[in-house]
């Protein structure tokens, strides 16, 4: 279980990262790439929040899952 738990967080911390990252490039992006990242920012956010409502209907503490 214990790689199974490795390869979750990886997975979260992965998603986290590419957040804070195109959040920063926000600051510095002309109006068409503003578009483009606030894109995948909603994209991420959505499969954070699929994430964290499975993991809730699961029982799963999401504080354990870095979510």
């Amino acid at each position: 279980m214990m790689k199974f738990e490795e390869f979750f967080q990886d997975i979260v911390i992965s998603l986290y990262e590419n957040i804070r990252d195109l959040e920063g490039k926000m600051a510095f992006a002309d109006p068409e790439e503003k578009d483009y990242i606030a894109g995948r920012l909603f994209s991420y956010g959505e499969v954070l929040e699929i994430i964290k409502d499975s993991a809730r209907r699961f029982g799963m503490d999401r504080q354990e899952l870095e979510l």
